[in-house]
């Protein structure tokens, strides 16, 4: 907000070139730019929206003076339009801004020395001359046309878009998604942006729908409101919702009669784009793909449970102590139980949380599997919960994505029912956070000769994406299950494992008196400001001299909540600050400012890349030239173009959520009441769960009692355990 006095009225013009971007949020467009002006020996301050601005570019700006008390004299600009720059230092600047991937500033400076104020006419309709220019040959040649004509497709966008708050880079989107079809295709149902592209959602859809002109009560207004609803219920877990519940919050978000959107769904049921389908007495809506992911896991696991166990039959009273010998553990009841229900059974399933001996029970179940010459397939939701079954198992683990053969060319896995994995046992780990889709689609490649193994903690948070897999199928009870509760002794000198049981049956975790050596602390602190003002002191600090852990390798802040003082991205900010002080290069986009050696999370699945919701990594280089950014993800160098940026975050701070099926050396989790509203114990429970060496704990008691007496907490509406129990009766 700009504050001071008015000294001139709206409706004057300014017209220069961009000498510096000063800041601009191309989330919104709003920017403050600096502005060479002819015949004006100073810059002058220009304050406005501008959706595709660089440095160099001519601007027309529309608007009033004002005298703001704390930066003085702006030109408060209604409206800003660019134009390609008309000078040799304004178009140097606009081609090394980096629009035009394969022109930096060196190619910037050599095209102007070359063609001078000529040099876009010779992009556009001579581009042969380009090669006569050092160092550019027929590759980078093709590499900056293809942009220039990009860019003038962009521009075309732009003039359709620019009117309905469409920033630059969601319209580079819009243009990949739709090509030269975009403006039709959003003209025509600008929905569909909502559905099809990130970052657009259905209120910016309506918002264009509104303007173009598209009835509030139209049916397709109200069949799209639908969707959004139930895509919204999708990302909180949900797999389907109670027709009237759907009626209700549709009509509200929509601000139109229930009688429409009743209509709308029974248009939406009659051309599948929805399915309905009765439960005690309810009707329930679906997803067509969340209704054919639970109905699909519930068929297949009772047809894979049923027969014998591709190894035959093996005396588990012989083959348990056999394995004692050969691993010299001595294994518990509970232990031998489950190895002997795994041995016989097709489906099972192992549960229990930190330091019960579900590792040890995997290994021996493996070792006397492979005595047997049985083909084994280990696999994991992420790639850090892959890795960590490789090293505690000595035995090759993959992402259920890599297990599969995901081909991203045609969208499609290798392997499924058509073409099964050439396995006779498979064990899923951390499968707490397989969500419906994923678990079907695990489901369709494994062979009904095959048994499967099913290993996780059913109290932590469930999956990130829809369903709740594990704890539907155990409560279902229709197939075996062994519930892991003693803590071994090894384990039982953790504080954190000790602590994090305690927290799962209820209890407060123990707290060590002061100076007392310990992995779990607990820190006091009663407002946010203290709080954070401590984590930054723990994190950047206490934790890498008093133990020394790298501060960005090795400490994770897990919080509950992404937005306040104790969110992720106000601690991202101020960690990044203090932790990573690159010179090099930088890059902004969507509001977030990327330098080399930042650590990273991804926010989406992205199946081209092959990286998916929750993995981190670090930013290995920035290419200005090339508008490129490179990523290390576990020595997998992932490229990232600057308009893809919106899937990636910073991760010096991560939701507890993103950190499902990760352990880090050491983890800070801040605690107000100010969360009150994401406070559960399967929430805490699970952050402080990832801490292998050190949990550090600060906040308030309050808000840490809170948590542990929230046991039931978001319940998802999900059928798979009703589907299951069908079949059982």
């Amino acid at each position: 907000m700009i504050i001071g006095f008015t000294i001139s009225m709206s409706g004057e013009k300014l017209t220069g070139s961009i000498e510096r971007i000063t800041y601009h949020n191309p989330e919104n467009g709003f920017c403050v730019l600096r502005i060479k002006v002819k015949n004006r020996h100073h810059l002058m301050t220009v304050v406005g929206n501008a959706f595709n601005i660089q440095a160099g570019a001519h601007v027309e700006c529309e608007g009033g003076w004002i005298n703001d008390k704390k930066h003085g004299l702006q030109f408060q600009a209604s409206c800003i339009q660019t134009r390609l720059p008309n000078t040799l230092t304004g178009i140097e600047k606009y081609l090394s801004s980096g629009l035009i991937k394969g022109i930096g500033r060196h190619f910037a400076k050599l095209l102007v020395q070359a063609f001078g104020e000529n040099v876009f006419e010779i992009i556009e309709k001579q581009p042969e001359r380009l090669t006569r220019v050092s160092g550019i040959g027929r590759k980078r040649k093709k590499q900056i046309l293809a942009a220039w004509e990009s860019q003038k497709v962009i521009r075309d966008i732009m003039v359709f878009l620019q009117s309905y708050g469409v920033s630059t880079a969601r319209a580079v989107k819009i243009y990949k998604t739709y090509g030269d079809q975009a403006v039709q295709i959003v003209s025509e149902n600008p929905y569909r942006l909502a559905l099809d592209i990130r970052g657009i959602g259905f209120k910016s859809a309506d918002q264009i729908a509104m303007q173009l002109g598209i009835p509030k009560t139209s049916l397709i207004r109200a069949r799209a409101g639908i969707h959004h609803v139930l895509l919204e219920l999708s990302q909180q877990g949900h797999c389907a919702s109670e027709i009237n519940l759907l009626i209700e919050q549709a009509s509200q978000l929509l601000e139109i009669p229930k009688d429409i959107i009743q209509e709308a769904i029974q248009k939406e049921l009659s051309e599948e784009q929805l399915v309905s389908e009765s439960f005690d007495h309810q009707i329930y809506i679906f997803l067509p793909v969340l209704y054919h992911a639970e109905s699909f896991i519930s068929e297949y696991l009772k047809k894979l449970s049923q027969g014998d166990v591709p190894w035959g039959y093996i005396d588990h009273q012989k083959a348990i102590p056999w394995v004692e010998k050969v691993t010299q553990l001595e294994l518990s009841s509970s232990q031998k139980n489950a190895i002997a229900l795994a041995l016989k059974e097709k489906v099972s399933i192992i549960t229990g949380g930190p330091g019960v001996g579900k590792t040890t029970i995997v290994n021996s179940i493996l070792k006397i599997l492979r005595a047997k010459a049985i083909r084994i397939a280990l696999c994991a939701p992420t790639g850090r919960a892959a890795k960590r079954l490789s090293e505690t198992t000595h035995c090759e683990a993959k992402t259920i994505h890599r297990l599969l053969g995901f081909e991203p060319g045609s969208f499609r896995f290798k392997y499924s029912q058509q073409h099964p994995l050439p396995v006779d046992f498979v064990v899923i780990d951390e499968a707490s956070m397989i969500d419906a889709v994923l678990m079907s689609q695990l489901l369709k490649a494994i062979p009904l000769n095959a048994a499967l193994l099913i290993v996780g903690d059913v109290d932590q948070l469930p999956s990130v994406g829809p369903g709740a897999v594990l704890s539907d199928v155990i409560e279902s009870e229709v197939f075996p299950t062994i519930h892991l509760t003693e803590i071994f002794r090894q384990a039982a000198n953790s504080h954190i494992i000790v602590n994090a049981h305690r927290i799962n049956q209820g209890e407060f975790p123990f707290i060590q008196k002061q100076h007392e050596p310990t992995d779990f602390y607990f820190i006091p602190a009663e407002d946010p400001e203290t709080i954070y003002d401590k984590l930054l002191y723990v994190v950047t600090e206490r934790i890498p001299k008093h133990f020394g852990l790298n501060p960005i390798e090795d400490i994770q802040v897990l919080t509950p909540m992404k937005i306040g003082k104790l969110g992720t991205r106000t601690l991202n900010v101020a960690l990044q600050l203090i932790l990573n002080k690159a010179n090099g290069s930088r890059v902004t986009r969507f509001g977030t400012t990327f330098s080399g050696g930042d650590k990273v999370i991804q926010n989406v699945n992205n199946y081209d890349k092959e990286i998916f919701n929750g993995d981190i990594g670090y930013v290995h280089k920035i290419d200005i030239e090339n508008s490129i950014l490179i990523i290390n993800f576990l020595n997998r160098f992932v490229e990232y173009d600057f308009n893809e940026l919106d899937e990636i975050s910073l991760a010096y701070a991560v939701t507890i959520h993103k950190s499902q099926g990760s352990e880090y050396p050491a983890v800070v989790i801040p605690l107000t009441t100010q969360h009150y509203v994401m406070l559960a114990r399967n929430l805490i429970y699970t952050g402080i769960t990832r801490g292998k060496k050190l949990v550090v704990l600060i906040g308030q008691k309050k808000a840490l009692a809170i948590a542990i007496k929230n046991k039931k907490s978001g319940i998802r509406t999900t059928k798979l355990k009703e589907r299951l129990e069908i079949i059982k009766n």
